[in-house]
C-alpha cells in the first residue's frame, strides 16, 4: 500500500459542548465503530480508532470499499448495523461482529452486514488533504462517493441550524445520539479534539443494587451496578456508575457495607439471568471480558440514585451513566423503566438518505 496518508492513523476526535454552535457544517453523531478505511487498488485496510485493524471482522466491507470507492484513497466515517427488529441501529449486533471465529465472522457478515458511513476524505489519488480546510474535503467527498448505493453511504450534513436542531431530536428515533458540528475551515489533525459534540442528557432514578471493585485493590468501589424494575417486577440490570474521585469510591466502600448481601438472596441470581433477567452475570460469560473479573458484591437494593445519561440501547443505557444526586426520598419500587423519556422511531433509511442541505 502506497498512499500520501498510510496506516495506522488516529482519528481527529470531538469535544462536548452543551448546544449546537452557529456557523459550522452539522452532521447527525453515528452511534457505531469510528474506522478509517485505506484503498490502495485491491489493497484494503480498515483501522479502528485505536488503529487496530478490523479488515477480518468485516469483509463485506471490504468488497464494498473495493467496488464502490476511489481506487486510491482514505475515508474516515462509522462502521455501524442495522437492526433486524426494528428500524434504527444496533449496536449490540456490531459488537457481535468482532468475532475470533473466521466461520463466526462469515455467518454473521451474512446476517447481520455492517455498513461504512463516511464522513470526512483525508486522501484522493495522490493528494494528501488533510491540510485543506473542511468545506473543501466535504465537496471533494460528495464528488468522490455520488456513485454509491450501499453497504458505503455518504452521512448526511447541513449548514442550516435549524435543520440540525431537527436532525438532532429525530435522529435519536434511529438509534443515533446527536450532532457532530465541524467549522468550515476545519484541517484534518490526527487525535486531536477540535470538533464538536452535541449530545442528549437526561435523568433517571435508579436503584443501586450491587458494585464491582476498583482494579486498584479491594478497598475501593470501581463501579455501582444500576437497577430498573421491569413491569414484571423483576430488577434488570441497566448501566453503571463509573467516574469517582479515589477518596469517594473508598468511603462508598464504607457506606455501602451494610447493605451487602449473599448472592442467593439477590434479585440478579444466575437462576434468574438464565429466565431472561438482563444481570451483570452475563458479562461474567462474554468473550469481551475475559482477562477482566468483572464479578460483583450484592447489594440489597434499598438505595436509590439520580443518574444523568444520553440515551438507550434497548433495555439498558447505552453508555456509562453520570452520578447526579443520591435520592432518599425515593421508594426503590418507584424505580421503573415507565419513568424514562422514549424517542419517537425514526427510520435509518431516512437518516442515510437526508443529503445535504
Amino acid at each position: 500500500m502506497d498512499l500520501p496518508v498510510m496506516p495506522p492513523l488516529l482519528p481527529m476526535l470531538a469535544k462536548p459542548v452543551p448546544a449546537i454552535p452557529s456557523g459550522q457544517f452539522y452532521e447527525p453523531k453515528w452511534d457505531g465503530f469510528r474506522a478509517i478505511v485505506f484503498r490502495d487498488g485491491d489493497e484494503v485496510e480498515i483501522g479502528s480508532r485505536n488503529t487496530k485493524s478490523m479488515v477480518r471482522y468485516f469483509p463485506e466491507l471490504v468488497e464494498a470499499v473495493r467496488a464502490q470507492v476511489p481506487p486510491r484513497c482514505v475515508l474516515d466515517g462509522e462502521i455501524i448495523v442495522a437492526s433486524t427488529s426494528h428500524s434504527g441501529l444496533d449496536f449490540e449486533a456490531l459488537q457481535q461482529r468482532i468475532h475470533p471465529a473466521a466461520s463466526r465472522v462469515r455467518l454473521l457478515a451474512g446476517s447481520t452486514p455492517a455498513l461504512f458511513v463516511a464522513f470526512d476524505l483525508l486522501a484522493l489519488g495522490d493528494a494528501d488533504l488533510t491540510g485543506q480546510p473542511f468545506n473543501a474535503r466535504r465537496a471533494s467527498l460528495e464528488e468522490a462517493l455520488a456513485g454509491v448505493d450501499g453497504p458505503v453511504h455518504l452521512t448526511p450534513t447541513t449548514t442550516d441550524e435549524t435543520v440540525a436542531a431537527r436532525w438532532f431530536e429525530q435522529f435519536e428515533g434511529a438509534g443515533l445520539d446527536g450532532l457532530i458540528a465541524k467549522k468550515p475551515d476545519l484541517l484534518y489533525q490526527p487525535d486531536k479534539r477540535l470538533m464538536s459534540k452535541v449530545k442528549h442528557e437526561r435523568t433517571a432514578d435508579c436503584v443501586v443494587a450491587g458494585y464491582r471493585v476498583h482494579t486498584s485493590g479491594p478497598d475501593a468501589i470501581g463501579s455501582l451496578l444500576l437497577g430498573l424494575y421491569s413491569p414484571d417486577g423483576s430488577l434488570a440490570f441497566v448501566g453503571v456508575i463509573g467516574a469517582f474521585p479515589m477518596a469517594t469510591r473508598r468511603s462508598l466502600l464504607q457506606e455501602l457495607a451494610p447493605l451487602v448481601t449473599s448472592a442467593e438472596d439477590h434479585p440478579w441470581t444466575w437462576a434468574a439471568q438464565e429466565a431472561g433477567t438482563r444481570t451483570p452475570r452475563e458479562a461474567e460469560r462474554s468473550r469481551w471480558s475475559a482477562t477482566k473479573d468483572l464479578s460483583f458484591v450484592a447489594l440489597r437494593p434499598e438505595r436509590v440514585v439520580e443518574v444523568a445519561y444520553d440515551h438507550m440501547e434497548g433495555p439498558r443505557f447505552r453508555h456509562t451513566t453520570q452520578f447526579r444526586r443520591w435520592r432518599p426520598d425515593r421508594d426503590p419500587a418507584s424505580c421503573t423503566y415507565a419513568q424514562l423519556e422514549e424517542p419517537v422511531r425514526f427510520d435509518l433509511r431516512e437518516v442515510l438518505s437526508a443529503g445535504s442541505r
